[in-house]
């Protein structure tokens, strides 16, 4: 329950509230989607053009340590983010909990500067603890949502947060292109140390941006009970029988998990995609990168208005079917054109399906809930084992098959189970909204 003093729907803290995707939407860009991953294939290809590397004794290919990576960070943090949500609802602190996540992946950004061919579990750690920190935030992120605009504004609001996110990293990936292809002049011995001064920008931009909205949203009110602990968990039992008595949101989060098990993956592997099935240089990759995320942005706010005209379920079974034929496009994509008109669908539907489905889970929510955080902890968990599931099979796929292509194809397999789920959920809130 928010701070009484403070009204609904508030401009200046919805504003605040979406200056944070604007804070780690650089992570996003610059450390899931551009930079990183090309630094890191270029750092961990050897001379001769191999990609094998040793990783504590073992011998793997470095995309697939990557993937491995990934999914392990999702693993160590969806275990602890229902009871630390928990937590928060029952103490008031959902702040105090999203700043230190906040900042655990900021300066991990920051580490990373560190990281180069010698330091290769150094550069995994970071990628870990980084991953961690950004996913650990969002859950306390989203969950001010339900508790600072009403329900007929989900849809706009977190549109607007995505969209925000999009274009806060596209400025600070422009900055750092600049930086990189202009190295000398900014007194950088080279465009790879220029590249992993982007990286420290990355943390800084993060844990700068974000004191906005950790100094201006409101502070729940604070349970004064003891055993927080064992609060957690008791809120969690209590989330998870209004689960079973609310079919609607049990068979979207399900759904839920399957399609965004092809989103994430998609969001997390293209650039290397593009590198390693189609050999592309690193300038046009991250031109790539740029546009899926300009168009992205643009998709966020035209699928918002899309879903109040038809309702949030007939869009997101829409957005879907789009995703099956992206994932079907990538495994025929043999050419750079191609490629650049692959990116470009993605992007287009990138943002809508990710702002839509935070806003209609908001609105199957119950009502007379106070447990924000709680719920949100949820669905939280279920993006972050989407993840966990996604990026393992999508390396373990490669690992067995020799190819990324094949793996996009076990990509489109969890996109038609998720459709196939979400047709089932019946509820009027998500067939047909009102206008604003």
């Amino acid at each position: 329950m928010t701070d009484s003093t403070v009204a609904i729907n508030n401009p200046k803290i919805e504003n605040a509230w979406c200056m944070y995707d604007w804070a780690n939407s650089v992570y996003s860009l610059v450390i899931t989607s551009a930079l990183f991953p090309i630094y890191y294939q270029a750092v961990t290809t050897s001379s001769d053009g191999s990609d094998k590397v040793e990783f504590l004794g073992i011998t793997i290919t470095n995309s697939v340590l990557y993937s491995y990576a990934l999914s392990f960070s999702f693993l160590i943090i969806t275990p602890l983010l229902p009871l630390l949500s928990g937590v928060a609802d029952y103490a008031g602190n959902k702040k105090a909990f999203m700043r230190f996540f906040c900042y655990l992946g900021g300066l991990a950004c920051m580490g990373m500067y560190f990281f180069n061919a010698n330091t290769l579990e150094w550069g995994i750690l970071c990628v870990v603890l980084a991953s961690i920190g950004y996913s650990g935030s969002l859950v306390f992120y989203d969950a001010f949502l339900p508790e600072i605009v009403s329900q007929d504004q989900f849809n706009r609001v977190s549109a607007k947060g995505y969209s925000m996110g999009y274009y806060g990293g596209v400025v600070l990936l422009v900055i750092n292109l600049i930086m990189i292809m202009n190295h000398s002049m900014f007194h950088f011995e080279s465009d790879g140390a220029a590249t992993r001064f982007s990286f420290l920008l990355v943390g800084i931009w993060w844990i700068g941006f974000a004191q906005i909205p950790l100094n201006q949203l409101p502070d729940s009110r604070r349970n004064e009970s003891k055993g927080k602990l064992l609060r957690g968990y008791e809120e969690l039992v209590k989330v998870w029988k209004a689960l079973r008595t609310n079919p609607d949101l049990k068979k979207y989060i399900v759904a839920y998990f399957f399609f965004n098990m092809g989103v994430q993956t998609v969001m997390y592997m293209a650039a290397t995609f593009g590198s390693k099935e189609l050999a592309l240089d690193d300038s046009k990759l991250i031109a790539t990168v740029l546009i899926i995320q300009l168009v992205a942005a643009i998709g966020a706010q035209a699928f918002s208005r899309i879903a109040v005209r038809v309702g949030d379920r007939p869009t997101l079974l829409g957005m879907i079917c789009f995703w099956i034929f992206v994932c079907f496009g990538a495994y025929l994509t043999t050419t750079e054109i191609q490629f650049y008109f692959l990116a470009t669908a993605v992007g287009l539907v990138m943002g809508g399906i990710q702002s839509l489905s935070r806003a209609t889970y908001s609105k199957l929510i119950p009502r007379d809930s106070i447990d924000y955080a709680s719920y949100f902890s949820f669905f939280d968990c279920t993006f972050n084992l989407s993840i966990v599931a996604g990026t393992f099979s999508y390396g373990l796929v490669e690992h067995l098959t020799g190819s990324m292509r094949n793996s996009s194809l076990a990509i489109a397999a969890f996109f038609i189970v998720g459709f196939v789920i979400l047709i089932g959920v019946k509820s009027p809130l998500i067939q047909k909204t009102s206008h604003d």
